[in-house]
């Protein structure tokens, strides 16, 4: 990696910027008023810094990709298109998404952008897995079915085990846990099952989002109180999960140091997502009759043991056993962390979306 950075806050005043290199390490307070700026700036920035390495080619990550693409892709126009039309089941995401291509394509006009959609992975899903048992006219007019997403990360982690385990890993749970958690069944690197549906608000309860409940609550809640469906749309996104359990917040590192201190609502809300976490683990076992590996990304599954040791307590019946001295590590590589007597082999992974997007790119374009 030569540069990396971040535009943060889009849309308010004290919107953030930070750019760093080996010689640079800039961090900037101004006001980023929509996403066409924020990459303006990241563009200008890198042009500017660009003489030991000119920008070859783009990669974006896109949210949601609908039924159209089953695999990333090089942008023209059409494809463009496509990521405007299924915009709106992903509408926070795929407009701004779409914007930045724009801005891309306008500045470097010559440079070729590919996308990789966090959709794509699932695409393998069976149809008894992603179908919703809601009437066909409903299904096919407005695409509803499970589409599953953090798919770019899923894969990141079942190409890494493939190698770390020399070609033994065959059934894979691929756990990325973080401030948006979800779970994945991979059979010989496919995808057969995940945990997000149609949107990223299914399955684990998360930082700020619920997860699953059952959905008649939605009705419930709008028919006994003042909330519309945009007002229930916000408060399971943004207002629900860890943040809601504990009444403090959805940092899963605060948390635990709350707990730690007798906070007795933040230690619920830590045994929820394990608790959470285990029944989803067991579904997935299930889903492949049994499994050989396990492997858990992103910013919990990443640097939290306490979360990793959640997750997978009373676990030994299916194979799993946490050995506590490796657990306890903390790596900037890969790592086993599985006991030696461990039926299932068990991970930590670094996150790696940023290198899988760069090999799609290298894939889709060719050259070094």
């Amino acid at each position: 990696m030569l540069a990396s950075g971040a535009c943060e806050r889009i849309g308010e005043g004290d919107s953030t910027f930070t750019f760093k290199t080996k010689d640079v390490n800039q961090r900037l307070t101004l006001a980023i008023l929509n996403h066409r700026t924020a990459i303006s700036l990241v563009l200008g920035t890198l042009l500017a810094h660009q003489d030991d390495a000119p920008i070859d080619a783009i990669g974006h990550r896109i949210v949601h990709g609908g039924s159209y693409f089953k695999d990333s892709c090089v942008v023209d126009d059409t494809v463009i298109r496509k990521i405007e039309e299924i915009a709106p089941l992903a509408p926070l995401h795929n407009y701004a998404a779409a914007s930045v291509i724009e801005s891309c394509r306008e500045v470097l006009p010559q440079v070729p952008s590919v996308v990789c959609f966090d959709t794509s992975f699932h695409s393998t899903i069976p149809e008894v897995a992603y179908r919703y048992p809601l009437p066909d006219d409903l299904c096919e007019s407005l695409q509803l079915r499970k589409y599953g997403f953090h798919g770019i990360s899923h894969r990141y982690v079942a190409m890494t085990c493939d190698q770390l385990t020399e070609g033994r890993c065959h059934r894979l749970i691929s756990c990325h846990l973080g401030n948006g958690s979800s779970i994945s069944a991979i059979k010989d690197g496919v995808c057969v099952d995940t945990t997000m549906g149609f949107t990223p608000l299914d399955g684990l309860m998360m930082g700020t989002r619920c997860g699953s409940i059952d959905p008649a609550a939605v009705t419930y809640i709008i028919e006994n109180t003042d909330y519309n469906a945009h007002d229930i749309d916000m408060i399971m996104n943004k207002k629900s999960g860890l943040l809601a359990v504990s009444g403090l917040t959805n940092d899963i590192r605060d948390l635990i140091d709350a707990s730690e201190h007798g906070d007795r609502r933040s230690q619920l809300a830590l045994d929820m997502f394990g608790y959470d976490t285990r029944k989803y683990i067991g579904m997935m076992w299930a889903v492949m009759g049994g499994v050989d590996t396990l492997a858990f990304t992103a910013g919990a599954g990443q640097n939290s043991p306490d979360i990793r040791r959640l997750a997978l307590a009373g676990m030994e019946g299916l194979g799993f056993k946490i050995d506590e001295t490796l657990n306890a590590q903390h790596r900037d590589e890969p790592w086993r962390i599985s006991a030696d007597d461990s039926e299932v082999e068990i991970y930590v992974i670094p996150a790696g979306e940023e290198y899988m997007i760069a090999l799609d790119v290298k894939r889709l374009l060719g050259g070094d």
